[in-house]
């Protein structure tokens, strides 16, 4: 299934036809609910966003519609979504290292990830691809070029995903980078439209933004930020970037839906449930994992913190490393671990 062109389908009408009997929740919600993405269309979260929605109509019994509010490396949605009524009725969706470090980096003020229940469905692993037509044929060219040359990079932003990744590899490699110049756009999808129409060199973006163009010959994969290689049906494997850089640190990039705290009580149980019954074991979750190069891992509650917990401290403790940050993290409840 190309759920690239499913994600495009859904965004030209918001959301699907409502189911017209809910089950037997807690909570029986009286009008749509809105799902916030805060990036355009067709990039990460909005493909799985729009996977997740119906999951969540036909348990609920009313239209959940996906919003898009891109703006500001995915700021001005969140925002939106935490100035919303908290009746239950308005969530957001992100990666949740997103969520955890606006604050961190200024874009969003006094927020943290404990300001939401959240809800995990897949994590998600960037690649570094080039335009089929450029003279790069393996990571290592391409990071010389970074050095000596100019390579301009398309990703959503310096808090979106491919912007994390890039910074993560500067890093990695001892910040001689100069010259990277990333090239920011609304979302993953408008980044890696970029890449492969040539409008920029390489990008950085999610394996789930980047796969239909692989499949379709318009980017080569040079390396996937895992330990192992990525395996994807119609796409040769993609060499892990520990055979370039061995000690890059890997902490898998968890996805999810986040409603806000304050509502009443019975909206997150009944969301728990319908977690439990209906997502935890989804074959079209499980579908579009295994279509787009994402793992499926859902999980809610303190579950879904513990597991995520490592990417949002990572990228919460980057964020100082590179001097991005205006807060210390340990303001909002992340610890950064000492450096030796």
């Amino acid at each position: 299934m190309n759920y690239l062109v499913k994600a495009a389908a859904f965004a030209a009408v918001g959301s699907i036809a409502a189911p017209a009997i809910a089950q037997d929740y807690s909570w029986q919600p009286d009008r749509p609910i809105n799902i916030i993405v805060p990036w355009s269309a067709g990039g990460s979260t909005d493909q799985v966003t729009r996977v997740v929605a119906p999951i969540l109509e036909e348990a609920l019994g009313t239209e959940v519609v996906v919003v898009n509010q891109p703006g500001a490396s995915g700021s001005t949605g969140t925002a939106a979504a935490l100035d919303a009524p908290r009746d239950g009725y308005t969530w957001t969706a992100n990666a949740i290292a997103n969520n955890a470090t606006y604050a961190i980096t200024g874009l969003v003020e006094d927020t943290s990830i404990e300001d939401y229940e959240i809800y995990l469905h897949v994590a998600n692993v960037p690649v570094v691809s080039v335009n089929a037509d450029s003279e790069y044929q393996s990571f290592d060219e391409l990071l010389e070029a970074m050095r000596t040359g100019e390579v301009t990079v398309g990703t959503a932003g310096v808090n979106s995903s491919g912007g994390m990744a890039l910074a993560a590899i500067t890093e990695a490699v001892g910040g001689d980078l100069e010259g990277a110049r990333m090239i920011t756009y609304d979302g993953g999808n408008p980044a890696v439209i970029a890449a492969a129409s040539g409008e920029v060199v390489a990008t950085t973006q999610l394996a789930v933004e980047q796969t239909e163009m692989i499949r379709a010959g318009r980017l080569r994969p040079l390396t996937v930020l895992s330990d192992s290689p990525l395996e994807v049906e119609g796409i040769d494997p993609v060499p892990p970037i520990t055979e370039f850089v061995p000690d890059f640190p890997v902490a898998a990039d968890y996805f999810g839906v986040f409603i806000p705290k304050g509502a009443p009580d019975e909206v997150y149980e009944t969301v728990d449930q319908v977690w439990q019954d209906h997502v935890m074991d989804s074959e079209e979750l499980k579908a579009y994992a295994n279509d787009r190069g994402a793992v499926f891992s859902p999980a809610y509650g303190q579950e879904a913190l513990d597991k995520a917990m490592p990417v949002v401290i990572a990228e919460a403790c980057a964020r100082v490393t590179r001097g991005e940050a205006v807060i210390d993290p340990s303001e909002i409840g992340i610890d950064c671990p000492e450096e030796e």
